[in-house]
């Protein structure tokens, strides 16, 4: 049933023509397109081998640019320039970082280009589409923000046969470049039509004063952040490295690991809306728990793999891949269910810095360890560790009451 200030709402505000009752559901593929194009960052670890024989750089200095790209910056702004103007800042830092990185002839310059300017893009935008869903939705939330996050995790399957092609054709450095050029057309296209409804829409009654508490007083933040930075430690660094372990373990040809990387990302996309819709309804423990258990079969599986092994190579990769969709479902779902709703985007500004951390810390052990020891398998070891301590830290934290 309606509440009072969406009826209001119904009769004088359209969303594409349509009454906004239906009309918000085609918000959800432009949020998707925008995510569409910022999800490239997953398609780095083909970019690595090409660019590590073009600029003379190991494995380890290859990861830096994909490590520091996606921060989350511009949550509190959100509310305040609204969605259509931080779309358009963030669409084009993303376009001018890829721009300039494919005029890079040096590691530093492609970290500041790819892994700063751009990276700070990704970080601006990817917040705004989840951050519309959520008000436009407020009966289901974590199915909005789920179904939109989808973009993110479908992207690779798009755009690492294009980046391929690419390689293949012109280079590293002009794919960079048309990249960087298409996702800026499309991001301002977006940016135009992303709107937060009026005021009126979605009115709730006042939250409990126990919701009110500030983010950083309650423990279940300390919980969610430590689940997500250990979630996103194991899924990022499986992820920066899915294409090179299946060329160096596996025995994989550039072109099939190529192919499987886009068959990852369909799983890193259909786990989205499914965590989404369970944060929903699933206790914040259970839900958490469930994705580490999956990655602790995931290392397992890449423990027993060897040359010429496909299908536990796939089916790994496939789950971590799983996982860390479910990762960046769960997050904004859960920071709306545990914590204030009408701070979102503040709230989950503080609980994103958690990916950054996960980010940073797990690709660069990731390759020192290949630099240092000669093998990514000795990675899945510690992958198997973290699981475990991921899914002990969500029963304590996240199953507990403030």
């Amino acid at each position: 049933m309606l509440q009072e200030g969406q009826i209001f709402v119904q009769r004088w505000v359209k969303v594409f023509g349509l009454p906004p009752q239906q009309g918000r559901w085609l918000l959800i593929p432009v949020g998707i397109l925008v995510l569409l194009c910022l999800g490239t960052v997953y398609s780095w670890s083909l970019f690595r081998k090409p660019l590590e024989a073009e600029l003379g750089i190991g494995a380890t200095a290859s990861l830096l640019p994909y490590t520091i790209a996606f921060m989350p910056i511009a949550g509190r702004w959100i509310p305040r320039w609204g969605p259509r103007r931080v779309t358009a800042l963030g669409g084009l830092a993303v376009g001018l970082g890829y721009c300039l990185a494919s005029l890079a002839d040096q590691i530093g310059t492609l970290i500041l280009s790819y892994g700063v300017i751009a990276g700070t893009g990704v970080g601006i935008t990817y917040g705004v589409p989840m951050a519309v869903m959520a008000r436009w939705f407020p009966e289901r939330r974590g199915l909005a923000v789920g179904l939109t996050v989808i973009g993110f995790g479908l992207s690779p399957l798009i755009t690492a046969p294009l980046a391929a092609y690419g390689l293949r054709h012109v280079g590293p450095r002009l794919t960079l470049g048309i990249l960087g050029v298409v996702f800026t057309l499309l991001i301002l296209s977006c940016a135009w039509v992303l709107r937060f409804p009026p005021s009126e829409w979605g009115s709730q009654p006042t939250q409990p004063l126990a919701r009110q508490v500030p983010l950083w007083q309650q423990r279940r933040f300390y919980g969610l952040w430590g689940a997500y930075a250990l979630g996103t430690l194991v899924g990022l660094s499986a992820i920066g490295i899915s294409a090179p372990v299946g060329e160096e373990v596996i025995g994989l040809d550039p072109g099939l690991a190529a192919r499987c990387v886009s068959l990852f990302a369909v799983f890193n996309g259909l786990s989205r809306p499914l965590f989404g819709w369970l944060s929903d309804r699933w206790p914040p423990e259970r839900v958490a728990g469930l994705s580490y258990g999956l990655m602790l079969v995931a290392s397992l599986l890449m423990l027993t793999a060897g040359l010429g092994d496909l299908l536990p190579y796939g089916v790994a990769f496939a789950l971590f891949w799983f996982c860390l969709g479910g990762w960046l479902a769960m997050a904004p779902a859960l920071t709306l269910r545990l914590f204030d709703p009408a701070h979102y985007a503040q709230n989950y500004g503080l609980v994103f810095t958690a990916y950054g951390v996960g980010a940073l810390l797990g690709t660069v052990v990731t390759g020192w360890l290949r630099d240092g020891l000669g093998s990514y398998t000795y990675g899945f070891y510690g992958f198997a560790i973290l699981a475990l301590l991921g899914a002990t830290w969500a029963q304590y934290f996240l199953g507990s009451r403030d």
